[in-house]
């Protein structure tokens, strides 16, 4: 049995209650955070106005009008006392291809050096694995995804780019993500998917959701040349 971590109450500001299920970054904390965030979406609240998931907590945003921090807190204990028995959607299964290195990931080489590999080895780990979804956020469709083999982890660039393409594949410390559109950014970048990743025309207004396993499938250039036709 797997010993989880006491849930911390803390107020983050006048009008937010943070919900913490421990300090580390484990499949154990996202799980509960996943569990508290899909209760709280299908049994509303009133006075919450809006729910921010992450790694390990879940920012609940609501009226200081209607409620304050201890009577928001004792609600949201009976939550936490039921969440586990709470069903949760089951994830989905989703592949992105990507075109890795050269004008696609122009980090690619160097951090492959950082790591005494080669860039095809570099590519090669970084679709080995599947990755979990945990939150999204930063901009609309942006996934961050956990999972990344430690062997690729890297710090984020010392100076950010001032634009970085849409589609985009980055790796900033031990996680990676998809860039979904075009913006400044300062992870490292390996290479580039055609898929849009933000779809506000869809019933999910994005690619990845919470919870959705994500394998990465590498392509050639023609091939992403093709794909980029058929999802324009």
């Amino acid at each position: 049995m797997v010993d989880l971590d006491p849930v911390r109450f803390q107020p983050a500001s006048d009008q937010s209650l943070l919900v913490s299920f421990g300090d580390e970054i484990t499949p154990a904390a996202n799980d509960r955070v996943r569990r508290l965030l899909h209760l709280l979406q299908s049994d509303r609240v009133l006075a919450v106005v809006n729910l921010h998931p992450a790694y390990c907590s879940l920012l609940v945003r609501f009226d200081a009008l209607s409620i304050g921090h201890d009577e928001l807190e004792a609600i949201l204990r009976s939550y936490v006392a039921r969440m586990e028995e709470a069903p949760i959607p089951e994830p989905r299964e989703v592949e992105i291809p990507v075109c890795y290195g050269g004008e696609f990931g122009p980090d690619l080489d160097e951090l492959a050096a950082m790591h005494g590999m080669t860039s095809e080895e570099a590519t090669a780990l970084h679709t080995s694995t599947t990755y979990t979804a945990c939150f999204l956020g930063f901009v609309p469709g942006f996934a961050y995804l956990a999972g990344l083999p430690e062997s690729l982890a890297t710090p984020r660039l010392a100076t950010p780019r001032r634009k970085v393409p849409a589609g985009s594949v980055g790796i900033a410390g031990n996680q990676t993500g998809v860039y979904p559109c075009s913006t400044a950014g300062g992870w490292r970048l390996i290479g580039r998917t055609p898929y849009a990743m933000f779809r506000p025309s869809e019933g999910h207004m994005s690619l990845i959701s919470i919870g959705d396993r994500v394998r990465f499938r590498q392509i050639t250039p023609g091939e992403f040349a093709k794909l980029s036709d058929t999802c324009a």
